[in-house]
């Protein structure tokens, strides 16, 4: 069988160092075999969470199957054996960071953060203390900072770079240069002054590789700091005390984790998903002995003293440092699946790992370096890459990196994410809750930060671009069983997707060309969704409202809890059918999950328990609430607690602007139901016919108007004629176009014989051809631009008068 001739380009540059060559089963084999679940995923988020392998679970499963694990503290045999194997786990913990038990132990925790948590409460800070940490800290490691400051001590994060003149001076300074920020300190109002003793005690906390540029930190910086053997510039806290070096190994570890017979560390923490995956809600604190007894806690638990009385203030702390510092009963089913881990980690070798994960990551990164647009500018800019040399050595399996249109403008890293989603590519996006090394490679100073915040921007939300600049980046990171073709496909994504070509320098294509004669418009369809996010119903006919189609989504379902439920969290939405009778006045909702339908009166109704006001979408809202009999119906209809409410402004539907004008385009203010943004959706059946053609093409399928769930269904024109519409007239009724409607995933869930289907399509198709700015458009948003006079009506068969003026 033939080669790929890029993977035998790659072989040939990183082959000895790929794929396992000198283990049992190479990476193909261990692929094919442990992670079947994969499929045709392409999983690039192991700085996030590693996977774990089919083997593994089926030894933890077999492990739990067969053996009788009791609670520890018991002194039955079950407790004793579950004893050992905690006991065995903390040495296993401890010789895989290469760290004597005679000189480090091994505290359990949740995880690294809380590890973190754990190190800054106890730390014994003084007013005298200092807390430094470096720029590309995890958010976690700078929580610790709360807990210095409250104490009265510094807090100062730094930079740490390589000062070259200072090893030719012989003077046992190493060639490395702290450079501080600001020091913060608190009023003596803002902390409790402690109680002054002789010796004071200081914390220098680095990690091991940052999870934002995958940058590894040299680790003789834990002798160096403990030294003082450095130069430090500017204004800095006293360096008098004694420093301590905490290691935040969360992320190196996976690949290279510290190896504490050379490096000193007094604290390191590691959560194990991180390494393998499987279990999660475990990590670890391993401190060396004389630095963990400096550790001075309050609170104790059961299995944490040797004796306490309840009714007299005494109680006796156990000697073992690990019961001191650990809480109550262990995870102790966790901890005996963490051997299993382990076998996986040695059987293939950690130095082995580190190899073939880096050989992933450094093909990538010469690839998006040399990537171009059609005119010569670069397609992406790496973080972590300005010297290559010093980058081949000192970085982990990580790539960061942002991506430029031809015109140097940015694409925003949520457009990547997105599209990368409907290539079932999973990576991660944003900050990564590390806001130094992300301001740091971003060049955002402190002055952009707070504009951004100011501007609204939070961690996890789309606003990836402000004021020109990214607020975030794109990471792909590699594990154990990643592989070339993951690699190469991720690759393919980005040429695909953002590298303009001769043929290609946009990803929206314009309407057709123009007509060259007057074009005739006509309505086909009306439909109306009552209920936001459930089923819709035709007619022929239908009124307006202030709001648009009367009583089109004037209701909407909510969690107990506040959420606003909708398709995308709550796909069995689309079961719900709805018929609004206008003569009757009366909602009808039916749900194959339910026996009975449901009548709601449009008027009145005993069905009516209160009003409430509401904050929906940041717009606040007078809504009506039904009685638990309504509730409880569409609770059993989407199989969770929820609320059916209704805007309450269907009793006020009165418009004052009277400009008719086709055109002109007014703000004047819109009244909306439960719409995201327009009051009407409007789509074409010529757009809808060109999207199947290219669906038919490609993937032999098509996909029904319905999926859409316009409104207004109109004819006449070519496809996407109404991208250029400005504003058009239906009947005596004037609209404006607010813009293009942005689509997400909720197009591709189907419903058929009542189960819910995914895919990638139709998103992926549009997202080809009907992509701008990082938003994929189908379809037009309308407002009406006059008031509601009685009986104004829609009628299908009316003709449509557009203007693109």
């Amino acid at each position: 069988m033939s080669i790929n001739p890029e993977k035998e380009r790659f072989l040939k540059e990183f082959g000895p160092g790929y794929g396992y060559p000198n283990s049992p089963n190479n990476v193909d084999h261990i692929r094919a075999t442990q992670f079947k679940r994969l499929n045709d995923v392409v999983y690039l988020d192991h700085a996030g969470a590693t996977l774990y392998s089919e083997s593994q679970m089926e030894d933890v499963f077999k492990d739990l199957n067969s053996t009788l694990y009791g609670n520890p503290h018991s002194q039955s045999n079950c407790g004793n054996t579950t004893g050992d194997t905690v006991g065995d786990a903390r040495r296993q913990i401890l010789s895989f960071f290469n760290a004597s038990p005679s000189e480090y132990k091994c505290i359990f925790t949740s995880g690294t953060t809380a590890a973190l948590k754990l190190i800054g409460e106890t730390f014994p800070w003084s007013n005298d203390s200092t807390y430094m940490y470096t720029m590309e800290n995890h958010n976690s490691v700078l929580g610790i900072r709360e807990y210095a400051l409250g104490k009265g001590a510094a807090a100062v994060a730094v930079d740490i770079e390589d000062n070259a003149d200072v090893d030719q001076r012989g003077e046992g300074k190493s060639g490395i240069k702290v450079v501080p920020h600001t020091v913060q300190r608190r009023s003596e109002s803002g902390y409790r002054k402690t109680e002054q003793t002789s010796d004071t005690y200081n914390l220098f906390a680095f990690p091991s590789e940052c999870n934002f540029s995958g940058l590894r930190f040299d680790l003789d910086l834990v002798n160096v700091i403990k030294e003082g053997s450095y130069e430090i510039q500017g204004t800095s806290p006293s360096r008098s005390g004694r420093w301590m070096v905490l290691i935040d190994a969360a992320k190196g570890s996976a690949t290279l984790p510290p190896d504490l017979s050379k490096y000193k560390a007094d604290f390191v923490v590691v959560s194990f998903y991180k390494l393998f995956g499987y279990p999660t809600g475990i990590g670890a604190l391993i401190a060396r002995n004389e630095s963990a007894k400096l550790l001075k806690k309050t609170y104790f638990s059961g299995g944490t003293v040797a004796a306490s009385i309840a009714d007299v203030d005494f109680y006796k702390r156990r000697d073992g440092i690990e019961e001191y510092l650990e809480d109550g009963t262990l995870p102790f089913v966790s901890i005996a699946s963490l051997h299993h881990g382990f076998k996986i980690l040695n059987s293939l070798t950690m130095s082995a790992i580190s190899r073939h994960t880096k050989s992933l990551a450094s093909y990538v990164r010469n690839a998006l370096l040399n990537m171009r647009h059609v005119n010569g500018n670069r397609v992406c800019t790496l973080y972590g890459v300005n010297d290559y040399e010093l980058l081949r050595k000192n970085t982990g399996p990580t790539v960061t990196f942002n991506l430029r249109r031809p015109d140097g403008s940015w694409f925003g890293y949520r457009e990547v994410e997105k599209l990368a989603s409907l290539s079932n590519i999973q990576l991660r996006t944003g900050c990564f809750c590390n806001p130094g090394a992300c301001a740091k490679h971003l060049g955002l100073s402190r002055s952009d930060l707070l504009s951004n915040i100011e501007a609204g921007h939070i961690c996890w939300d789309d606003r990836d671009i402000l004021h020109g600049k990214p607020t975030g980046a794109v990471r792909v990171s590699f594990g154990y069983m990643s592989t070339f073709e993951d690699g190469s496909k991720f690759l393919m994504f980005i040429e695909s997707s953002f590298v303009s070509s001769p043929s290609q320098l946009t990803y929206f294509e314009k309407p057709f060309d123009p007509e060259t004669v007057t074009t005739r418009y006509f309505l086909k369809s009306i439909i109306i969704y009552p209920i936001k996010s459930c089923a819709g119903f035709r007619v022929e006919s239908w009124p307006l409202s202030s709001t648009g189609l009367l009583h089109d989504r004037e209701w909407l379902l909510k969690s107990l809890s506040g959420e606003i439920l909708t398709q995308k969290k709550v796909p069995e939405m689309g079961f719900i059918t709805t018929v609004v009778d206008l003569k009757l006045g009366l909602l009808t909702v039916e749900s194959p999950r339910c026996k009975e339908k449901l009548e709601i009166g449009l008027t009145s109704s005993e069905l009516i328990a209160e009003r409430e006001v509401t904050e929906i979408y940041s717009q606040r809202y007078d809504v009506q609430a039904y009685c638990n009999e309504v509730d409880t119906w569409f609770s059993y209809a989407i199989g969770r607690p929820c609320k059916l409410i209704r805007n309450y402004a269907f009793e006020n539907n009165i418009c004052s602007n009277k400009n008719r004008n086709i055109r002109m385009r007014r703000d004047v203010e819109t009244k909306l139901n439960f719409v995201n943004e327009g009051q009407l959706l409007l789509i074409s059946e010529e757009s809808i016919s060109d999207l199947n053609n290219r669906l038919r093409s490609k993937l032999h399928t098509e996909v029904n108007i319905t999926r859409f769930r316009p409104n207004l269904v109109v004819s006449g024109g070519n496809p996407y004629s109404e991208d250029g519409w400005t504003n058009l007239q239906i009947g005596e009724r004037i609209f404006t176009s607010v813009g293009g409607c942005n689509r997400c995933q909720m197009i591709n869930t189907t419903f058929l014989g009542g189960s819910v289907q995914r895919s990638n399509e139709p998103l992926a198709t549009l997202a080809s051809y009907r992509r701008l700015k990082g938003k994929i458009y189908f379809g037009i948003l309308l407002k009406m631009c006059d008031s509601i006079e009685q009986d104004s009506w829609l009628r299908v068969g009316q003709e449509i008068i557009a203007s693109t003026e």
